[in-house]
């Protein structure tokens, strides 16, 4: 434990420049915080911001001592100790908006907007539940019963496994800066995460939904989706630098989002800051979709010229956009691509499962899974594997048919199986279109349709 103080104080950050926070009582016993701007931005250098925070804590100190600022003494309160008392009294609200100031320029935009609807629904649960509760109280089971209500009203595990991270991730920023003197947390039974078995369209459902999309304003971003599996954010945010034609080349290097902004309104924001490492990636340019590229390059500049001063330049060299320079918005694609789904009677898909049905498509012809982990952008295999693995049919029945090889098994007739598959992926499985013959030889059938012929299937697809 440090030395008794008659307060605490944290560094923080706000509106892109650091604070210091005093948290003290005065006379009354009345909590008080005081912020004093270093007028340091954030990008400031460790050594400048301790300089001006031992300034700040010395000027704190000499208003202490002659009076201008009234604080109870330590030896006044029992336990006046900065982990302890200060943080007994310190609202949940008020921690949980310090710690989002204090996060947000070292995490995605996105993230910060996930965690910032976790700290919201835990707080309205927190005020309902435990309305006097502050950051000081906050134990074990608090989070444990907030955990177990969100399972216990339809949360997936999944979702759930979110809240833990977020709040975990809170708590531990709570203990570092000595909010609190432990980590409430150590005790908790972590939820369990449910496995995820995405769904997805087959390969005629897939070419059924391009025909379906075809002149329609998403025409495009549809296309790219189910050729590359990109997500919703990489889509909109290719640009044509992104495109080298030349090489025949397309790079995943930026994100459109939408948030608020400070006064409420909610906006388009450009992040180059993507999920991970292996989300930025080089990939193919596929000639279907650069047949597609060349065809909207050349309407946009007509458009440009149709429209004058009226087209929109805000976002000028950016590919997904309307007729009038307009950004395709996030929630418009997902609320549009809902609409001309039902519309059509297709099976209903949300538009990120165009994301599994490029993969199904990839596991069913046979690409290795850890090809399409890279494909796809997936920062490790397990999570690959993990919404995957459940379609790599093809590779379980070559394993039946060699271990019953090599140890003299009979070899099943899996022809049910095989059609079972077909229907999952929409594809022929190549596993199981050639049997092991009855020669002793060991020579193979030739396949009554090695080529899967008769396919309705594009060869780029």
């Amino acid at each position: 434990m440090k030395a008794s103080l008659p307060y605490k104080s944290i560094k923080t950050r706000k509106n892109g420049k650091w604070y210091i926070v005093f948290d003290y009582k005065d006379h009354s016993g009345n909590r008080k915080r005081k912020w004093v701007n270093t007028k340091l931005p954030e990008t400031c250098s460790k050594k400048a911001l301790k300089e001006a925070e031992e300034a700040i804590k010395a000027e704190f100190d000499k208003s202490i001592a002659e009076g201008e600022i009234a604080v109870k003494s330590a030896s006044a309160v029992p336990n006046a100790v900065m982990s302890d008392e200060g943080a007994s009294e310190m609202s949940l609200g008020d921690f949980f908006s310090e710690w989002l100031t204090h996060i947000k320029p070292n995490v995605a935009r996105t993230t910060h907007l996930c965690y910032r609807k976790i700290s919201n629904r835990y707080m309205e649960y927190i005020n309902e539940n435990y309305p006097e509760l502050t950051l000081g109280q906050v134990n074990h089971n608090h989070v444990q019963n907030f955990l177990n209500y969100k399972l216990d009203n339809g949360c997936k595990g999944s979702s759930v496994k979110q809240y833990y991270l977020a709040l975990h991730s809170a708590f531990a920023y709570a203990a570092k800066m000595e909010l609190i003197p432990k980590h409430p947390m150590d005790k908790l039974v972590v939820p369990r995460a449910d496995r995820h078995e995405a769904t997805f369209y087959n390969g005629d459902e897939l070419l059924e939904l391009l025909e379906v999309f075809k002149d329609d304003k998403l025409e495009l971003v549809v296309n790219i989706a189910a050729y590359y599996g990109l997500r919703r954010c990489e889509i909109l945010g290719l640009r044509w630098d992104a495109i080298d034609f030349k090489n025949k080349t397309i790079t995943v290097q930026r994100k459109i989002v939408s948030d608020y902004d400070d006064s409420g309104e909610m906006k388009l924001y450009v992040e180059t800051r993507l999920k991970t490492n292996s989300t930025r990636r080089t990939l193919p340019l596929i000639p279907h979709i650069e047949e597609m590229l060349l065809e909207k390059k050349k309407a946009d500049a007509q458009f440009k010229k149709t429209c004058g001063k009226s087209y929109n330049k805000e976002f000028d060299g950016f590919i997904c956009r309307d007729s009038l320079g307009n950004m395709i918005s996030p929630s418009y694609v997902t609320q549009h691509f809902h609409y001309i789904v039902t519309k059509s009677g297709l099976k209903h898909l949300r538009f990120q499962d165009l994301r599994h049905s490029c993969a199904s498509l990839l596991l069913a012809n046979d690409i290795p899974m850890k090809a399409i982990q890279e494909w796809l952008g997936h920062s490790n295999f397990a999570i690959t594997a993990n919404l995957y693995s459940h379609l790599e049919y093809n590779a379980k029945v070559s394993s039946a048919e060699t271990i019953a090889r090599v140890l003299g098994g009979k070899s099943e007739d899996n022809s049910d199986a095989d059609n079972s598959a077909r229907k999952t992926t929409g594809r022929t499985s190549k596993a199981t279109s050639k049997k092991p013959s009855q020669k002793s030889d060991g020579r193979k059938k030739k396949s009554d349709n090695p080529e899967g012929k008769g396919e309705s299937q594009r060869s780029t697809l």
